[in-house]
């Protein structure tokens, strides 16, 4: 088992590995000696091969191995579409397992590239750390293998970003979704978020997404700041929510010797986005037009833009109602009217008035959806 360790380790110093994160490797060698040690009918032969590697420790000493595959070729793909999901609750306020995993099977039937777990629209704000990750795991277990989860990490500090990255990797996540800190916006500049997503980036075990979503942390990741971060071998792109297409077409152009992605964070400006070099999309709507963001995204993507441009046209009212206009309380109305479990959001977000039910039905029914 000692000289796999040493190959281990020289293999990683070969692809740069120890660059990306020398404090988490040494932490999952740490903890595969331990499994090791403990495992004395584990036979090892050389190089160890992913399957054993896997069966020694699962929790976390797993990523290490992603991490220099990963490295050893490409960067994770991330291009297609995802929905943020909702984090539907039952009438007391706990989460709704069951209502979950209901949607989630009808979600397979849709050509999503893999799912947002606590996001925006998950409420993750107001999840516990023990939810947040719990819901991961849930939906990990769920969802097939060839799909992804990109598990929202982001919390205000840089060490409890690390912490909870290092959770959502141990609960399934094959990359992290971090958003902006924004509780001291005003002090969240290039030099603060840099340093912070190199820290997160440098320990965390699986690919990292930036997130900027300006309109609710009121901090817009400058561009300089994005440029700087994309060289980093553990960060593959970024979701931006903000939906300026010229500061989205100008990472794609500055980062595209980089191997990064750009995911636009709304369908509202989806074909927009792909027009200017985006490889995907995070998209809220798709939680309720799911098949038909999608096949926005297969317009794009094979140059069929005249009627891409009419499907987009169709989706932006509705896009807009349930993001800017109605939000989360929006969004989850309108899965119920679709066949999706949306339910209450956690208090202090209400439901809407009879007159924004009014409001939301016009949106999704004037452009045929209703």
């Amino acid at each position: 088992m000692e000289a796999a360790t040493k190959q281990l380790v020289a293999h990683a110093r070969e692809v740069n590995l120890v660059q990306v994160g020398r404090a988490s490797f040494a932490r999952n060698l740490a903890e595969l000696n331990e499994c090791t040690a403990q495992n004395s009918q584990i036979k090892t032969r050389g190089m160890l091969s992913v399957r054993n590697f896997h069966r020694i420790c699962r929790r976390g000493v797993s990523s290490v191995w992603r991490g220099i595959s990963a490295r050893a070729g490409q960067r994770l793909d991330i291009g297609g579409i995802y929905p943020p999901i909702a984090t539907p609750f039952t009438k007391e306020g706990d989460i709704d397992y069951q209502s979950l995993d209901e949607n989630l099977q009808k979600y397979d039937g849709i050509p999503f590239r893999g799912l947002v777990v606590q996001g925006s629209n998950g409420e993750y704000p107001y999840l516990t750390a023990e939810e947040r990750v719990e819901v991961v795991r849930r939906v990990r277990l769920a969802l097939p293998k060839a799909k992804l989860v990109m598990a929202g990490s982001g919390c205000e500090s840089t060490r409890a970003t690390i912490q909870m990255s290092e959770h959502m990797a141990s609960a399934g996540a094959d990359c992290v979704l971090v958003v902006t800190p924004c509780f001291y916006h005003g002090r969240m500049g290039s030099r603060a978020l840099i340093h912070h997503y190199t820290q997160v980036a440098d320990s965390s075990p699986v690919p990292v997404i930036l997130y900027n979503v300006p309109a609710n942390t009121f901090v817009d990741l400058p561009v300089d700041a994005v440029i700087q971060l994309s060289q980093h071998p553990n960060i593959v792109g970024i979701k931006d929510s903000g939906g300026d297409i010229t500061r989205i077409g100008l990472i794609v152009h500055k980062t595209k010797s980089q191997d990064f992605q750009v995911l636009a964070g709304s369908a509202g400006f989806l074909m927009a986005a792909y027009l200017v070099g985006a490889t995907g999309g995070v998209c809220a709507l798709a939680n309720v037009l799911g098949q038909q963001v999608c096949e926005l995204a297969h317009l794009c993507t094979s140059g069929e833009w005249d009627k891409a441009k009419e499907l987009q046209y169709r989706l932006i009212e509705p896009n807009t109602a349930v993001t800017r206009k109605f939000g989360v309380p929006g969004l989850k109305q309108a899965m119920e009217w679709f066949g999706y479990h949306g339910g209450k959001c956690r208090y202090p977000l209400q439901t809407l008035s009879q007159g924004d039910l009014e409001e939301l039905r016009a949106d999704f029914s004037s452009n045929g959806w209703l």
